[in-house]
């Protein structure tokens, strides 16, 4: 049995119906050369004979003194996790993301193994899709793609590979190995819990020193200068899901002509989608958007768990034009990197967790709805930087799926994938409305810092 970290506890305990905290994502596949019809059925034939799960997908949560712990599931059922379903005709991408979008609005089961994966056949120009989905608690983002990458391979004849459920772990992070009862769970909690507090007065010290700064120099964000905005009302479990491939080409060349990182880029572009759409809504801020950006602080390849802290990044949505909107989101995103540098891990990890204490608080107990320390979460995963197959069938698009809370009701989460960059937007379909209308507003993003940057 193996306690749970308190970070991913939390993920459990900010769980309810209108907010699943599952992470998700959506692999679009082309047929092999020569694959028949019957193609998606054998294969799904294949990956069913893999009916014994490796860690963490043989782990099931259990429950003592109020925490959450690991246990192997010995009555494990592959049928329960393992879909295989059919779009209904014409099998556009439409019909692909509807489908998507209902199954990521569904709680898991928590007596079972907090996973499932669907094998997706009838889409349109002979390709299917697998999507899937685990528990934040379970694995985060970064190790969702590392598995998924893991499963995949850049030689189109090699078969017979198994899928990520069935994968052995690659390595286990050594502050975290399993634990075999639960004295020895409780113990690691608490010496975990012990360096944590160490770390407090620097953190402390850091946020008040942040909030000082936000009134002297504009490129601090502190943690009370969001705006109210209808992407903070609250949301409801209905998902919508948008996802769309750009030219990482494009990307870099705009970051060459203003000297600007890609990631740079990518926030001034989301920054100008959400600026048109709210114009639209008629719902524009007079102050600027803010995101929250995840960086990850993981050091090696572990799979399992979360090590994950964040920065708040000024969008400039306030301003019109596009080359002086990336100039401010530049400049914030240099200022915080610069603050956490000077962090140790545990540091960064604490004062995350202390910026996202107003937004923190809302979501656990609803008091303070005007407390935002962001509006949005804006997330950069890389991803595989060679065309990869999956049991001979081309990858074409990779794309994740992710959570949006009660109080930020859009995710923009994108993954590079060869030579595209693959966004996927996630959000509460009631809350904001035609949101789909983002993947526009992001190439008018593109688009116009390429005109400001003449190219």
């Amino acid at each position: 049995m193996k306690a749970l970290t308190p970070a991913d506890q939390l993920f459990l305990w900010l769980e309810k119906r209108q907010q699943p905290m599952h992470v998700g994502g959506l692999q679009l596949f082309s047929f092999p050369e020569g694959a028949g019809p019957k193609y998606v059925t054998e294969l799904a034939e294949l990956l069913r004979t893999y009916s014994q799960p490796e860690y963490p997908f043989n782990q099931r949560l259990t429950k003592r003194l109020g925490s959450y712990y690991w246990k192997e599931d010995h009555h494990f059922d592959l049928e329960h996790h393992f879909r295989h379903e059919a779009l209904p005709k014409p099998g556009r991408i439409r019909e692909l993301l509807t489908h998507i979008s209902a199954e990521h609005s569904n709680l898991m089961d928590r007596q079972r193994p907090l996973w499932e994966c669907h094998l997706i056949e009838g889409v349109r120009g002979r390709r299917f899709a697998l999507y899937n989905k685990a528990h934040h608690s379970l694995i985060d983002g970064m190790s969702a793609i590392r598995m998924a990458t893991r499963a995949l391979s850049n030689d189109p004849n090699e078969t017979d590979l198994p899928p990520w459920w069935a994968m052995q772990p690659k390595k286990r992070e050594a502050s975290s190995p399993t634990a075999t009862d639960f004295i020895t769970s409780l113990t690691q909690l608490s010496n975990s819990a012990g360096k944590q507090l160490s770390t407090i007065p620097t953190v402390i010290r850091e946020v008040y020193r942040s909030v000082q700064q936000a009134s002297e120099n504009p490129d601090t964000v502190s943690i009370f200068q969001a705006p109210k905005c209808i992407l903070n009302a609250p949301i409801t479990g209905s998902r919508r899901f948008a996802a769309q491939s750009y030219s990482i080409n494009r990307i870099k060349a705009i970051g060459k002509a203003m000297n600007a990182t890609m990631n740079d880029v990518v926030l001034a572009i989301c920054g100008s989608a959400l600026r048109n759409y709210l114009i639209n809504q008629h719902a524009l801020p007079d102050q600027p958007l803010i995101a929250m950006v995840p960086v990850s602080l993981r050091k090696d390849d572990s799979e399992g768990g979360n090590q994950i802290a964040m920065i708040l990044a000024n969008l400039g949505t306030h301003i019109a034009d596009p080359s002086d909107r990336l100039a401010v989101t530049k400049a914030s995103v240099k200022d915080a990197k610069k603050r956490m540098s000077q962090m140790t891990s545990e540091e960064a990890l604490n004062y995350t967790a202390l910026t996202m204490a107003p937004t923190g608080l809302n979501l656990l107990t609803g008091l303070a709805p005007g407390l935002q320390a962001f509006n949005v979460v804006i997330s950069n995963v890389p991803g595989p930087k060679k065309a990869c197959y999956w049991n001979g069938a081309k990858l074409e698009g990779m794309y994740p799926v992710s959570i949006p809370l009660d109080g930020i009701a859009l995710n923009i989460t994108l993954l590079s994938y060869e030579n595209q960059l693959e966004f996927g937007l996630t959000a509460c379909r009631r809350t904001l409305p035609s949101m789909q209308r983002l993947l526009d507003y992001l190439e008018n993003g593109i688009k116009e810092l390429e005109i400001a940057a003449d190219l």
